[in-house]
């Protein structure tokens, strides 16, 4: 990933459930030209931080052995605009996973406030892809590293989550 739509987790269940914040800030360019005067953060953007949030969770299932892509957003609604100096919550929770990929409920908060709501779809590459490097090789545990997800995470058991073994990643 060359952006990251998420500042950090705040709690992360393995297989389960992960949540994280967001901060909106007048200090991101792309505000200065959307919309000029009034700046409001996309939806487009949203929706990537809440992929990034369920992706990382979905990819973490199988300590990322496999390569997870958003495949679908079936639905997305939105109640209320995301402008600067707000903390939105991404709060994903995988519905289904298989061998396949996973679908992934999740929502966007400003504090009590519903901001949306979707459906993500997510899809394991096949093994045509399994040669190809997407990604330099550590940069989804790095990620998961910066974004405190080590520090709040719990495995599936309940044990602290931990990296998974270099040689898998």
């Amino acid at each position: 990933m060359r952006w990251y739509w998420i500042d950090r987790f705040i709690e992360f269940h393995s297989g389960r459930m992960a949540r994280a914040i967001k901060n909106v800030s007048l200090a991101e360019e792309y505000l200065h030209d959307h919309f000029p005067g009034y700046p409001v953060m996309p939806n487009s953007l949203v929706i990537e931080g809440v992929a990034q949030t369920g992706g990382l969770l979905v990819g973490e299932y199988n300590q990322f052995r496999l390569k997870v892509v958003l495949a679908k957003v079936p639905h997305a609604k939105f109640y209320c605009e995301a402008v600067p100096g707000d903390v939105l919550t991404y709060t994903a929770t995988i519905e289904h996973i298989h061998p396949h990929g996973a679908v992934v409920k999740a929502t966007s908060h400003k504090g009590e406030i519903l901001q949306a709501e979707m459906e993500l779809v997510f899809a394991h590459l096949g093994e045509d892809f399994n040669n190809r490097e997407l990604f330099d090789p550590g940069t989804l545990t790095h990620m998961m590293r910066i974004l405190r997800a080590y520090e709040v995470g719990k495995a599936a058991d309940g044990s602290p989550l931990k990296e998974p073994p270099e040689e898998t990643v």
